[in-house]
């Protein structure tokens, strides 16, 4: 086939071509030639060629038929385009000559022009129809160039609007915005934004205008589906989901804050976000006053029932208020006192609850509330906490627990309010932490500060008044206590023994009871107390713990052998005040045991010792007193020597 195609020569010439097939075969030459001619031989070339050539042609025709077909195809596509060029181009004359005419038809009188006016109207319509029938096939296709072909003609029309409008929607169609209509809306807007500028002259007024579609329909309905059901019914999940819609729709617009919107993109995005949830935010704290209120009395009462306790009214008014000043004055049990079984009625579990949702209160009034009312809607919600926890629950335990004090002459009394006042400095604790972590923030740089921290003082003020006064009584029934052992254990033998040369113990019985009645008030006291309140309390015990040794020691007469078994006690009861770890506490026990040496020092050293390191600066009617109860005092040697 090759040796075939190369006897083609162009022009081509039948009788030539054969010329050349002829002498290329051997035996085909004249007789004259080289080889002898061999009329078979080239015979049987020609028909071998023949076949070639006939297999050459139907190859050729096919390839032929191919390109043939090619070329109609591409005929048709070119005429189709050149169709669509040519009626693109018509409706572009067309829209213009329309428009021109429509500008004229304006000026024309109507009276005169009516028809033409109308006719011309007519075909404005008409051709803006079809327009924006295009430009909406056009979307469809996903035809960027003709969409932006379309609009650029339309910019000139009054429809070009809806044109925007046609796009906006088809937009949000594909967008299938149902599954996260916040996380969806983000998607489509991206998505625009990348295409936007690509069709339209003002691309950030068409994605502003999506976005108020999207706004003002979509997201305004979902939000009023989500908060109208439970806006009555339910003022938990109201409040709930007013928090979260409104939060995320903030969120989306800071997302979609990083578009081109136009010159004030932030006031444009607020006034759709107001718009959306104006009717809600108008009232928001009533509903978040009211529910809290009742949150918080469900929680106390609950746990009131779970104790099976009834709460006693604490009366108010002019005899109630004149009892209190009394009582804080004079520290006199004024009622009959209540055994409360050893209960304290404070419970970190409802203080902890009530804090939470004052918490969630706090962080919904921040997001919800105008900035303009937020320092004086925080300061509401304060209130309420002030009220139910501090008030109904704190001071409640506090006046409850204050009732329970038993009078400081009672026996066995079991003193319940030092726990109480552990557990009221945790949980005042718990509710100076939220004062400053939540309500802090909100309020600090307005007027409202100073009220709320006020406020704050007041109320603790109130309950450090009352704790004091429980714990001066407790102190007080402490030592009744004391008294008693004391009154029962001490026997007036104890300092006079009939046997002198007969004494086997090394302190009494009664400061064995009272040193171990002490040491267990201390490690309370101190298990109860925090920082410098531990000090404190301790240090007035401890005082009230040396005058009630003091005195007791007072009622007694000593022997020589009875002092020493004074000074024993005073001995055991000064260890028992260095538990106390307060040094005042110390010095009076060891002034009160120097004391008890004059007990028992002879007669002739009574000066010595009173002029010694730790009783020269006392008065000398205390040293009197303590001479005096010797036994020995009315000896005229003693009398004589302390003179």
């Amino acid at each position: 086939m090759a040796t075939t195609a190369e006897l083609f020569e162009e022009p081509f010439v039948a009788d030539e071509y054969i010329e050349r097939l002829v002498w290329r075969t051997p035996g085909g030459g004249s007789r004259g030639g080289p080889e002898a001619f061999d009329p078979k031989r080239l015979l049987e070339e020609f028909v071998n060629h023949i076949q070639e050539l006939q297999i050459m042609d139907e190859r050729i025709q096919r390839r032929v038929e191919k390109l043939e077909q090619q070329c109609q195809k591409e005929a048709k596509e070119f005429a189709k385009k050149v169709q669509e060029l040519q009626k693109s181009n018509q409706i572009k004359e067309a829209a213009d000559i329309i428009q021109k005419l429509h500008l004229i038809a304006q000026e024309l009188p109507f009276d005169r022009f009516s028809e033409v006016k109308s006719k011309i109207a007519s075909k404005y319509h008409d051709l803006e129809c079809q327009l924006i029938q295009e430009f909406t096939n056009a979307q469809k296709r996903g035809e960027i160039s003709r969409m932006r072909e379309v609009a650029a003609v339309l910019l000139h029309f009054k429809g070009y609007s809806h044109c925007v409008d046609v796009y906006i929607k088809q937009c949000q169609e594909n967008a299938n915005l149902r599954s996260d209509i916040f996380e969806d809306t983000a998607i489509l807007c991206q998505r625009v934004n990348k295409q936007v500028g690509d069709i339209f002259s003002s691309p950030e007024t068409v994605l502003a205008k999506l976005i108020q579609n999207v706004f003002e329909i979509k997201l305004q309905s979902f939000v009023k589906d989500q908060l109208e059901e439970c806006r009555k019914s339910d003022a938990e999940q109201y409040l709930k989901n007013l928090y979260d819609l409104y939060t995320r729709t903030t969120s989306l617009s800071s997302k979609l804050m990083e578009f081109n919107l136009g010159t004030d993109k932030q006031t444009f995005l607020s006034k759709l976000i107001k718009c959306i949830f104006i009717s809600y935010l108008e009232n928001y704290i009533e509903v978040e006053i009211g529910y809290l209120k009742s949150r918080s009395a469900m929680i106390l009462q609950r746990y009131y029932d779970s104790k099976n306790h009834q709460k006693r009214s604490i009366g108010t008014g002019g005899i109630q208020d004149l009892k209190e000043r009394i009582r804080l004055r004079t520290n006199l049990p004024l009622g009959p006192s209540i055994d409360t079984h050893g209960e304290t009625f404070l419970s970190q579990e409802v203080v902890v609850n009530l804090l939470q949702e004052t918490k969630q209160a706090f962080e919904r009034c921040h997001r919800l509330s105008d900035p303009s009312d937020l320092p004086r809607n925080a300061f509401r919600i304060f209130t309420v906490l002030v009220e139910f926890l501090c008030i109904e629950h704190i001071d409640y335990a506090l006046e409850t627990g204050l009732a329970g004090i038993p009078s400081s002459d009672s026996k066995n009394a079991n003193l319940y309010f030092l726990d109480v006042v552990q557990q009221a400095n945790t949980i005042f604790h718990l509710f100076d932490k939220q004062f400053n972590d939540h309500l802090m923030p909100l309020i600090s740089s307005s007027p409202k500060l100073s009220e709320c921290l006020q406020k704050k003082k007041d109320i603790i003020e109130q309950m450090e008044m009352k704790l004091d006064t429980g714990i001066d009584r407790t102190l007080n029934c402490m030592v009744g206590q004391m008294k008693h052992i004391l009154t029962a254990e001490q026997k007036k033998t104890d300092f006079r023994p009939e046997d002198e040369n007969n004494v086997l113990i090394q302190y009494t019985n009664a400061c064995v009871k009272v040193c171990g009645y002490v040491r267990k008030q201390v490690e309370k006291i101190r298990n109860s107390m925090d920082g410098k309140n531990v000090d404190t309390v301790l240090m007035e015990f401890g005082v009230r713990f040396h005058r009630l040794i003091y005195e007791h020691l007072q009622q007694y007469s000593y022997s020589c052998m009875g002092g020493m078994l004074a000074i024993c006690d005073v001995a055991e009861y000064r260890k028992c005040a260095k538990d106390f770890k307060i040094p005042l506490v110390l010095q009076l026990f060891d002034t009160l045991h120097a004391l008890c040496n004059l007990l028992v020092v002879a007669p002739d050293n009574l000066k010595q010792v009173c002029s010694g390191e730790q009783l020269a600066n006392l008065d000398k009617n205390i040293l009197h007193s303590f001479v005096q109860l010797r036994a020995d005092y009315r000896s005229a040697r003693l009398a004589r020597h302390f003179s």
